[in-house]
């Protein structure tokens, strides 16, 4: 498990610091307006906070202005996250299948405060979609039984962009600007870090390729 690096909330506690000491009485920070970038990455620089791994579970790594993340163990998911603490987010991604099953999971992480607590918005290659949480190690889903048939996934090696939206009290999935599950969510905790998921069931060798991430204020 990663620690948790919350470098925004650092980097805004240090501005709020120099700010009282030059001013004496620091006005109050203004929020960002809806839309407003809370971080992006288009992966060009292997220096921009992701995880890179690689283990006899997983490889993730940075590759031709892509993260790929290769799961190499079946009925295993993996996820990396880029060391944040933000709350209510609006995540953009795009994201292709390059190798193994399309029997797998993909997507985007939230509320992520450690590797047993976060919520996940996910889609399969094979044209299907929910949204669940690990708590306490339990990972569950929220929106059904089983992922639910969405016909908004594009097959095969087709990139397809994702759309999650992590509030106080829902989360959504759009894929491909089609809703495909919405659930109401009481969470203790709505702020924590974000990022993304591959799973495998069972066959590994589930290779997906994340490019174009953003997160911005709902």
């Amino acid at each position: 498990m990663r620690p948790l690096v919350c470098r925004l909330a650092s980097l805004s506690l240090s501005a709020l610091l120099a700010a009282s000491i030059g001013a004496g009485c620091a006005a109050p920070v203004t929020p960002l307006p809806s839309g407003g970038v809370l971080f992006q990455d288009d992966f060009s620089r292997s220096s921009s906070g992701w995880e890179i791994r690689h283990s006899t579970e997983a490889i993730f790594e940075y590759r031709d202005g892509e993260y790929a993340m290769l799961v190499l163990s079946p009925h295993t998911s993996s996820w990396s996250t880029p060391g944040l603490s933000i709350g209510e987010v609006r995540i953009e991604v795009d994201a292709r299948q390059i190798g193994g099953s399309t029997d797998n999971l993909y997507g985007v992480i939230c509320r992520y405060q450690d590797d047993d607590n976060f919520a996940f918005l996910v889609a399969s290659s094979d044209g299907f979609a929910g949204i669940g949480e690990y708590r306490d190690g339990q990972r569950g889903l929220l929106s059904g039984d089983a992922m639910l048939p969405q016909d908004a996934v594009a097959p095969g090696g087709i990139s397809n962009h994702l759309t999650a939206e992590c509030l106080a009290d829902t989360l959504r999935l759009y894929i491909n600007g089609t809703l495909a599950a919405e659930v109401a969510s009481v969470s203790q905790n709505s702020e924590g870090d974000i990022g993304l998921i591959v799973g495998s069931y069972l066959e590994p060798g589930v290779e997906l390729a994340f490019d174009s991430f953003s997160a911005r204020v709902p």
